[in-house]
């Protein structure tokens, strides 16, 4: 019988790309969504159960009737600025729900948990490229929220025997799709789908803040293929299965694009000029964002390897101009593992 994992907002962008990676590992797939960004779950290769992952009696439900072997965890609200503005629904979903997702783990003896994190934990850089040990200062509720949860999972850990591995994403971008898999977010924050909307329908861009301290202005982020972050929970998992300690990793390239640079790479990907509006800079945005990603490397044996921002640009350019929803004959040009 095949090892099954329970993925929380496997549904949405990052968590469907891993629950795909988790299928052609060979685990079965349990996800649990509430589908709150609009998006539709059509793809085969996964169960998804339509509910709230804190619903008690929906996570009785799965942990009695599923051997569950780990915990994915992506379910969270994520739009910085909306955090700002509501901080208490943040607290409340972020944080408070999934008190009550380990509180249910533990009752079902289910030790292993994989943690969708932030760099938003970081706040504004003291140095750079950042490090795991780097203080955490979060300046919006959205990374306070990931840093404490962090917090939890680290005292979960003492008291429980917990296993995590918490994941610090930087910048996720990209898509599989071939596979029907991209961005699917109502509204839509993320950069690079942003620009290609607005090249498609011929509308502009709002570019927040053209005063940085960087070398054209604009701010600087460190771009992830989803797919190597995907395969980055994989081997989280693998981690822990094997014994080793709980611990917490940054993932990114260790190379930062200015979104100006980004922007000019976007037209020549899509051969048109994009109409951009120049705005001031967003509350809680810090200048650089660029990750030191050894750790990842040495102990998890993680390699990014999607992440060209070239190939990052043109697989969420597919969808925006032709998304196609087959039967993956171009699979193993993605081939997870």
């Amino acid at each position: 019988m095949k090892p099954t994992i329970l993925i929380t907002g496997g549904a949405g962008y990052i968590g469907s790309h891993t629950a795909y990676c988790m299928v052609q590992q060979g685990y079965n797939v349990i996800i649990l969504d509430t589908l709150v960004h609009g998006q539709q779950w059509l793809h085969p290769w996964a169960c998804c159960i339509v509910a709230d992952f804190a619903d008690a009696q929906v996570l009785d439900t799965i942990f009695q009737e599923h051997n569950v072997q780990a915990v994915m965890h992506f379910a969270a609200y994520a739009q910085v600025g909306q955090s700002v503005k509501e901080p208490l629904m943040y607290y409340d979903n972020n944080v408070s729900k999934t008190v009550t997702l380990l509180q249910k783990m533990r009752e079902h003896g289910v030790k292993k948990i994989i943690f969708s994190s932030s760099c938003a934990v970081y706040g504004i850089p003291q140095t750079l490229p950042l490090t795991e040990d780097h203080p955490c200062n979060p300046i919006n509720p959205y990374g306070a929220t990931k840093h404490m949860i962090e917090r939890v999972l680290e005292d979960c850990s003492s008291a429980y025997d917990l296993q995590y591995v918490s994941l610090r994403y930087f910048n996720a971008a990209g898509g599989l799709p071939e596979l029907g898999l991209s961005e699917q977010h109502e509204p839509e924050t993320h950069l690079i789908p942003l620009l290609f909307q607005a090249a498609t329908t011929n509308t502009p861009f709002t570019l927040f803040g053209v005063d940085h301290d960087t070398f054209d202005g604009s701010c600087i982020r460190d771009f992830l293929h989803v797919v190597d972050i995907a395969q980055a929970h994989s081997l989280a998992l693998t981690h822990l299965n094997n014994g080793l300690p709980s611990d917490i990793f940054n993932l990114g390239t260790g190379t930062g694009f200015s979104v100006k640079q980004v922007i000019a790479a976007a037209e020549q990907i899509c051969k048109t000029t994009i109409q951009v509006i120049y705005s001031a800079k967003r509350a809680g945005d810090p200048t650089v964002l660029v990750a030191n990603a050894s750790r990842a490397h040495d102990m998890l044996g993680w390699n990014p390897t999607c992440s060209s921002l070239e190939f990052i640009l043109q697989s969420a350019y597919f969808p925006v101009v032709q998304p196609i929803y087959g039967s993956g004959e171009h699979l193993s040009a993605y081939r997870i593992g």
